[in-house]
């Protein structure tokens, strides 16, 4: 047993309040590790949190520009979740929720058909559904949705949505190429040249080189920013009431609850991933975990800001510095807070124009595809079996070219059409085999049938 699951192996049944200091609370040893029930001195701890502000910073800030949500409100209620998940996770889970990228497909389509009130009421829907699905796996455990999601079928699932999202981003690359492209190459660069926690923040570090571009290139308008106030309330709207027009609300709702499911997946991922570094009890609250999540998405819906999801980015920070203490993500929610009551930084982030967007999406959209296919090769799918084969192909095809299906009010996007593909496809698949499979031959005591003399058929060819 390591340091880390000794410091652990007894906070499993209890909230962790308050933390233990580790060691003299100013250095960490070569070989330690800060325990999610341990911290450092509060400066440092403050320090750590602030890490993981700017590390959540750069993709939770981008899903409100890419889908006209107010970016304070996003910030404000991905703070409030934050705190949230730790209070129902009994300050045991270090994680932090950010602004999800599975969101804006649907949120785009759903807004332009029917308003964002409509986009908000799918969001409110996918954190009951999320909550719902934590309560089960809370008394049930998590291999039901091993068995529905396989690596095969969750990796096709999140790649599509990725990949779906790819004529957003040329749309934003064609209004300016220049600045996109600038954008796109300070990503690329920061990735190579920076090494821990710099490296992992490409996206957010090429936001700034892309959006110093923009200034000097005339494209930023800073109007808005003068006028807005440094402290005050962010912009809150209230979802859509189903009563009033249920076609065009409920019709949106076939392209968001697939989200689920990616939550769901993103979720699990993430817990497994700091159970693997710190304690593999904490996969205990999975069950927690996914019903806080639902609850922070249903605040957010609920209220205006956008759907949240655990955070590999702060994973990756925690990995780098071997600092797990969820007295950092507290920190962290709390600056999320007083971020998004500022007006000011709202209009700011406001401020970046479509070029930088069009520059760092063509690398995200195409990134978040990228970690499908790597949940296939992390998983060691087979894809000499035509069930694998069928089942990521039809499933990606499906959502690349966006197919769409209308059945009265409702309108099922590639998205869910990829989803659903992707889920029936391998279970029959995997049915039909398994009800072919030769059964053994039955044992009995006759003789052996002796083999005849005719020749047999050719092959076919």
């Amino acid at each position: 047993m390591n340091s880390l699951q000794q410091a652990e192996r007894d906070t499993m049944a209890r909230p962790i309040l308050p933390w233990t200091l580790h060691g003299d609370g100013k250095t960490v040893g070569a070989d330690a590790v800060v325990a999610p029930s341990e911290r450092l001195n509060w400066p440092l701890t403050i320090g750590i949190g602030a890490q993981h502000v700017v590390a959540m910073f750069g993709a939770t800030f981008l899903v409100p520009l890419l889908t006209d949500f107010p970016p304070s409100t996003t910030l404000l209620f991905s703070g409030i979740g934050t705190l949230l998940f730790l209070i129902i996770t009994g300050n045991r889970l270090p994680s932090y929720l950010g602004s999800s990228f599975a969101f804006i497909a649907p949120i785009t389509a759903a807004t332009a058909s029917a308003g964002m009130g409509s986009a908000l009421f799918g969001i409110l829907a996918v954190g009951v559904l999320l909550a719902l699905v934590g309560g089960i796996v809370q008394l049930t455990g998590t291999g039901w949705i091993d068995a529905l999601m396989p690596p095969i079928v969750s990796g096709a699932i999140v790649a599509l949505i990725g990949f779906n999202l790819a004529p957003v981003a040329r749309a934003n690359f064609d209004q300016a190429p220049v600045t996109a492209l600038i954008t796109l190459a300070a990503v690329i660069l920061c990735t190579v040249l920076f090494r821990g926690i710099l490296g992992r923040l490409s996206i957010f570090l090429g936001v700034i080189v892309g959006y110093v571009a923009a200034v000097g290139l005339g494209e930023v308008d800073f109007g808005q920013v003068a006028a807005a106030p440094w402290i005050g309330l962010p912009p809150f709207m209230l979802p859509a009431n189903p009563l009033e027009n249920p076609a065009a609300v409920f019709g949106v709702l076939p392209a968001f609850l697939p989200v689920v499911l990616v939550l769901i997946a993103e979720n699990v991922g993430h817990i497994r991933g700091v159970a693997q570094m710190t304690n593999a009890r904490v996969n205990r609250v999975t069950g927690r975990a996914l019903m806080a999540d639902g609850l922070a998405t249903m605040l957010a819906g609920f209220s205006g800001g956008s759907g949240t999801t655990t955070y590999g980015e702060n994973i990756g920070v925690m990995a780098a510095t071997r600092i797990y203490s969820t007295a950092a993500y507290w920190v962290a929610g709390i600056v999320a807070v007083l971020l998004g009551l500022s007006p000011k930084i709202g209009a700011v982030i406001n401020t970046i124009p479509a070029g930088v967007l069009g520059g760092v999406t063509t690398a995200l959209y195409g990134l978040i595809g990228v970690i499908g296919v790597k949940i296939w090769l992390d998983n060691r799918v087979d894809f000499t079996k035509p069930v694998n084969q069928f089942t990521a192909a039809t499933a990606l095809i499906v959502g690349i070219a966006d197919f769409t299906l209308n059945a009265g009010t409702l309108s099922f996007n590639g998205i869910a059409l990829g989803t659903v593909a992707a889920i029936v496809i391998y279970h029959l698949m995997t049915l039909v085999t398994r009800l072919r499979a030769p059964r053994p031959a039955p044992t009995t005591d006759e003789p052996a049938t002796p083999p005849t003399t005719s020749t047999p058929n050719p092959p076919t060819v």
